[in-house]
């Protein structure tokens, strides 16, 4: 059984996985972004060199060095040279919520619908298909790692978020599955989790992980998959919300 998204570190994992269209230094950067900006890579953490990155994402090394250059510029990656040099991230909130407010601000409501009938289908699939796989002892890692979640901070609720439906993926023994979520969390999770922000929704999250859980150890696949698809939804309703916040409050544009 392929517990092989690392329970570990998912979240890593999610971040360092191959690119689709690979060999574009813009998604390099987006993914990198997405990720500080999430807080799944945290202030001072050391990224990969230049080579490991390249080789991690699938992409050339020019393309990996070209996205780290966008993402100094931007002011979220700091390169030292010398003997203890790389590149480290440089975490600043305010910019972190501009850029990530920019992205939704950006997306049209049909764009973020159809992004949760994506990552519903799939999600509520891999859930699905867990409920009738997994064995007690699946069970338990899904309740151990609900355990160790802290969702004392939006980052580490989101990494909480996207360790458990990694895991759900790795339970129903399909690596397309598995790899799908992989993709899917990796370019739409900093998105889809943005209600992490939230406390009070950090606190709901977690209720319906546990029905998540509860329905697999039932046996029962229907339950299992609507939890699933209903976290999603309710996510993406947020997300919607938070653009008509975000629309409200921009200064009006001013015609010439």
């Amino acid at each position: 059984m392929p517990h092989a998204t690392g329970r570990a570190d998912a979240a890593h994992a999610v971040v360092f996985s191959p690119l689709d269209g690979a060999g574009r230094a813009v998604l390099v950067e987006q993914r990198l972004t997405d990720a500080i900006v999430a807080g799944v890579l945290h202030d001072g953490e050391r990224l990969p060199s230049e080579s490991a990155l390249a080789r991690s994402l699938g992409v050339a090394v020019v393309t990996a060095r070209e996205a780290l250059e966008a993402l100094r510029d931007k002011g979220l990656v700091l390169t030292r040279r010398g003997r203890d040099g790389g590149s480290f991230v440089t975490y600043d909130r305010d910019v972190s919520t501009r850029m990530i407010d920019e992205r939704v601000h950006a997306l049209s409501r049909i764009e973020l619908r159809d992004l949760s009938l994506h990552v519903a289908a799939i999600a509520g699939m891999a859930a699905e298909v867990a409920a009738d796989r997994a064995s007690d002892d699946d069970v338990q890692s899904l309740v151990d790692i609900d355990a160790r979640a802290d969702l004392s901070t939006p980052g580490g609720a989101r990494r909480a978020a996207g360790r458990f439906q990694l895991e759900v993926a790795a339970l129903s023994q399909s690596p397309r599955l598995v790899h799908e979520e992989l993709r899917l969390q990796a370019d739409a999770g900093p998105l889809l989790w943005l209600c992490l922000r939230d406390e009070d929704y950090r606190d709901r999250s977690r209720t319906m992980r546990l029905e998540v859980i509860d329905a697999i150890r039932a046996v029962d696949p229907a339950a299992a998959r609507r939890a699933t698809t209903d976290h999603i939804q309710q996510a993406v309703e947020w997300l919607i919300d938070e653009k008509a916040r975000i629309e409200a409050s921009a200064p009006p544009t001013r015609k010439e």
